[in-house]
């Protein structure tokens, strides 16, 4: 995938569901993985020509897993001048070591959402920005269908009362394979995830069963995406417009 083609699905999603306002100040989270560094990409891009005027800056919650070198993170936002922050925790060690925990995923993600939000609001954001991409929405309405028994997935923009930070999801008109693509091409810097779990989670089934499920009936993700943007899902805000308009800024790439 090229720049373009995923400034473009990203400004259809930001368009569709009024995901930027002017004076925005939006924290990046950046975990070191294809999705984010591919978001970085989209925010940085959009901003070069989005009418809304908005402000940048990229925050990663390191786990304490194990050293991680974060310098060539840190020189991709050097080179689009974002600024990068970089929180550390103990949070690796309070799940595998401390408290041992056989299904850490859920506890990982509360804890990594409370550092991200903290350093966020001392930063002066008032959005997050998270790289879920469409893949993740309909995984996400797998899973709630296998373990929850109800029809839902996360929306495209959560408001949390607690913090006054709003939650946004940019990337969820853009593939996954996309994202492979467009890493590829570019040559992100990634990171390795050092998680011991990595691979080995509810998500990853899913992720097997839908890849089976394409396979035998082509066309079934987009269908369920479809589902999914049709079904009046609980916090979702209404789409402003439809998801197959597609943007071209060619006068700006």
């Amino acid at each position: 995938m090229k720049l373009q083609r995923l400034l473009s699905l990203t400004r259809q999603a930001v368009d569709a569901y009024v995901l930027i306002q002017d004076k925005d100040r939006i924290a990046i989270g950046i975990s070191g993985g294809k999705d984010s560094l591919t978001l970085l990409y989209a925010l940085h891009g959009l901003k070069r020509f989005y009418p809304k005027h908005f402000e940048l800056c990229a925050i990663t919650v390191d786990l304490g897993l194990k050293k991680v070198d974060w310098s060539p993170v840190k020189a991709l936002c050097e080179q689009f001048s974002v600024p990068y922050t970089v929180i550390p925790t103990d949070i690796g060690t309070i799940l595998f070591q401390i408290r041992q925990e056989s299904n850490p995923c859920a506890l990982c993600a509360k804890m990594r959402k409370g550092a991200l939000n903290q350093a966020a609001l001392e930063l002066g954001c008032n959005k997050i920005a998270y790289a879920h991409h469409k893949d993740d929405v309909i995984e996400t309405m797998m899973l709630s269908l296998l373990y929850e028994g109800r029809f839902y997935s996360f929306s495209p923009k959560t408001y949390w009362d607690k913090t006054g930070l709003t939650l946004i999801r940019p990337m969820i008109y853009v593939r996954e394979a996309d994202v492979i693509g467009f890493q590829n091409k570019y040559q992100l810097p990634v990171c390795k995830n050092l998680c011991p779990i990595d691979g080995h989670t509810k998500r990853e089934y899913a992720k097997t069963l839908l890849r089976q499920l394409e396979r035998e009936n082509p066309g079934s993700r987009d269908r369920m995406f479809h589902a999914i943007l049709n079904g009046n899902l609980p916090g979702w805000p209404n789409s402003e417009r439809k998801e197959d308009t597609i943007y071209e800024p060619d006068s700006i790439l």
